[in-house]
């Protein structure tokens, strides 16, 4: 477990000269609605409280193997109040969790880079959350159980959609790669890279968007969660905005956020940060994945994907979930309109039990009233709440009702994702509650 002592080098430099200190140099924290550093005092919160049950529940889940490391960060009231890192990369113990550290965040890159861009649409007018999903997607128009699904169906996973393809299984055979579609070297015509040796057929892209297109849609209207669309997302971002999809969303949200870790495919980029592993693969690409996108089917499509395939730092995450909780506002920069951001941000089709809003997931409808170990999130986050979890140990969380924003970070499927002690030990919805329980107590 590793003691970082960032509570006090922020306060010293935020408190004392209005600054903060990042790899990339020196940012002003003193303007309205940005993040910037303070005290866990200043956040009316119990400090040795805190310390010691997130010490404990860390030192715990790493002895369980829940994850090799991991990090937390919360900001309260616009201030990051704690961001400490615990453990290791690996098992080896070799390289310790670091602040700054890259993680894959897998599906968490559903409410930071598709539904970012698809809630500016929603806003400017090029998509309508009631309209038929075929208006916008051609392929879905002869598709009788799918022409009259709308986008608000579909992201509140409402609209039956098949929960996962393996795409991988059209990609191999017998645990070989087929040829037609993959290759060790690049060639003409295999130009899109899904690992060091691993290079897929742009036709491939094609194959996918007909497999979501033909799969079956569930007759009965009920919560069933599903990331299909999310594979689709990227493309229709491009033809409504004629951009790339890393391109827009670096244009339009990360550049001018300051959220410079933001991004695709790490490996092909200069990062000074470390890029924490995920799992040994060994079916796939038959060794340590670090650096490549986990999610094999992100993989495929390139790494570049609104299922999975972003990488980022705690505190990227945590300026773009305080966007969210400031209503679409951030360093004085209006993003989405307040009426979009509640629109997307709240429940959808309660009165058939589903808890989810438009791409965000919520709190369990009758959450405040369940035990922690049956609870999600923790029981005393609000219902007006909001965030998403990934499959790799991440969880972003961000609740309006007192103003925090939680972010966990780990890499719970090294070294192989049958890795459930994450889960099976609650410890993000412990972690979560450590907090709660703290400001209460310090309220009462």
């Amino acid at each position: 477990m590793i003691k970082n002592h960032f509570i006090l080098i922020g306060l010293l430099i935020g408190v004392l000269h209005g600054k903060i200190w990042s790899q990339e140099g020196i940012q002003s924290s003193r303007i309205s609605n940005t993040l910037s550093y303070g005290s866990l005092s200043e956040a009316h919160l119990d400090s040795l409280y805190i310390y010691s049950k997130v010490d404990s529940i860390m030192a715990f889940a790493i002895k369980k193997s829940a994850f090799p490391g991991a990090q937390l960060l919360v900001a309260k009231n616009g201030k990051i109040v704690f961001h400490e890192a615990y453990g290791h990369h690996t098992y080896r113990k070799i390289t310790p969790v670091g602040l700054r550290d890259l993680y894959d965040i897998a599906s968490v890159t559903k409410i930071t880079a598709a539904l970012p861009a698809l809630m500016k649409m929603v806003d400017e007018g090029k998509l309508q959350l009631d309209a038929p999903f075929s208006t916008y997607w051609k392929p879905w128009r002869n598709r009788k159980d799918k022409k009259h699904l709308t986008l608000r169906e579909i992201l509140s996973h409402q609209a039956g959609l098949e929960p996962y393809i393996v795409f991988l299984n059209k990609a191999m055979k017998k645990g070989r790669f087929k040829r037609k579609y993959i290759r060790e070297q690049p060639k003409p015509g295999f130009k899109r890279q899904a690992f060091k040796n691993i290079f897929v057929s742009n036709r491939f892209k094609k194959k996918v968007y007909r497999s979501i297109s033909n799969s079956p849609v569930a007759t009965d209207k009920k919560y069933k969660y599903s990331g299909l669309s999310f594979l689709l997302y990227p493309e229709l971002i491009q033809q409504l905005t004629g951009k790339a999809f890393e391109t827009y969303l670096q244009e339009s949200f990360y550049q001018p956020l300051g959220t410079s870790t933001l991004g695709f495919n790490p490996w092909e980029k200069k990062h000074l940060n470390a890029v924490v592993p995920t799992e040994k693969d060994t079916f796939f690409r038959k060794e340590l994945t670090q650096g490549w996108v986990h999610d094999e089917n992100a993989a495929l499509l390139g790494g570049v994907s609104g299922n999975a395939g972003l990488f980022a730092t705690a505190e990227d995450l945590a300026t773009l979930m305080q966007l969210y909780l400031q209503n679409g506002v951030y360093n004085n920069k209006r993003y989405f309109s307040e009426e979009i951001v509640k629109e997307f941000t709240k429940v959808q089709y309660s009165e058939n039990g589903n808890r989810r809003g438009l791409g965000f997931d919520k709190p369990l409808l009758n959450n405040s009233k369940l035990p922690l170990e049956k609870a999600y999130p923790a029981p005393e986050a609000s219902p007006e709440s909001y965030g998403h979890a990934g499959f790799t140990g991440t969880f972003v969380w961000a609740d309006p009702k007192n103003q925090s924003v939680f972010i966990f970070l780990s890499n719970r499927v090294y070294p192989s994702r049958t890795h459930r002690n994450l889960y099976n030990l609650h410890i993000r919805t412990a972690l979560q509650q450590v907090f709660y329980k703290a400001e209460s107590d310090n309220t009462e």
